[in-house]
C-alpha cells in the first residue's frame, strides 16, 4: 500500500509533539531515521508488515523485537509499536520524512537536494549552502548531496520550489533555446 501523506503527517506530528515534551527531539528523529532505514532496507521486514492476514499482535511484537535490536528510546519503540499495531508501518519512510521536516523547520533550517556530476568538496559544499542560506533569508541549509552521473558537469540544487540550475546541461539547454529563438 502507498504511503498517504496524511497519515505520515499525522503520526509524524503527534511523535514531534510527545519528543518535544520530553526534550528528546533529536534523539527521536535519529532514531526514527534508523528505524526506517531498516524497515527499507530489509524486504522480508516489509513483506511481513504488509500482510493483510497477520495479526496486529503479532505486528506490534515483531516491531518491539525490532527496536529492542536497535537499541532506541521507549518512545521510539513505543511508537513503532503502535504504529505497526494500527497497520501503518508501510508509512515509516514518510513519517521519519514528516518528522524531520518538522524538526528542521523548528529549528530554523532547510535541506537542499544537490546533485553533481562529481562529489563536492568541503570548500564547494561550504559555499553553495552559504548562497543558499542567503537567498533564503539566512536559514542554515543542510546539503543532500546525489552523485548523477547524467550530469556532464557542475550541479542542480533544489530547495522545495527553488531550483539552482548550475550545471553544464541546464547551460547547454538555455544556450539551444537562445539560438533557437534567434
Amino acid at each position: 500500500m502507498k504511503a498517504s501523506p496524511g497519515v505520515a503527517r499525522s503520526y509524524g506530528k503527534a511523535l514531534f509533539e510527545l519528543a518535544t515534551e520530553r526534550n528528546q527531539v533529536d534523539v527521536i528523529g535519529r532514531e526514527l531515521d534508523a528505524v526506517a532505514a531498516q524497515f527499507a532496507a530489509e524486504s522480508q521486514l516489509h513483506a511481513f508488515f504488509a500482510r493483510p492476514w497477520v495479526t496486529s499482535a503479532a505486528k506490534r511484537n515483531v516491531a518491539v523485537e525490532l527496536a529492542t535490536r536497535l537499541q532506541v528510546s521507549k518512545l521510539t519503540q513505543d511508537f513503532l509499536a503502535l504504529v505497526a499495531a494500527h497497520g501503518r508501518a508501510d508509512h515509516l519512510e514518510a513519517i521519519a520524512a514528516a518528522y524531520r521536516g518538522l524538526q528542521d523547520e523548528a529549528a530554523g533550517r532547510v535541506r537542499a537536494r544537490v546533485r553533481s556530476a562529481v562529489p563536492l568538496t568541503d570548500a564547494d559544499r561550504s559555499a553553495l549552502a552559504g548562497r543558499l542560506s542567503r537567498a533564503l533569508g539566512g536559514k542554515q541549509v543542510v546539503l543532500e548531496e546525489v552523485a548523477d552521473r547524467e550530469l556532464l558537469g557542475g550541479f542542480v540544487a533544489e530547495v522545495g520550489s527553488l531550483l539552482v540550475d548550475a550545471s553544464l546541461d541546464g547551460q547547454l539547454a538555455r544556450m539551444h533555446r537562445r539560438i533557437a529563438q534567434g
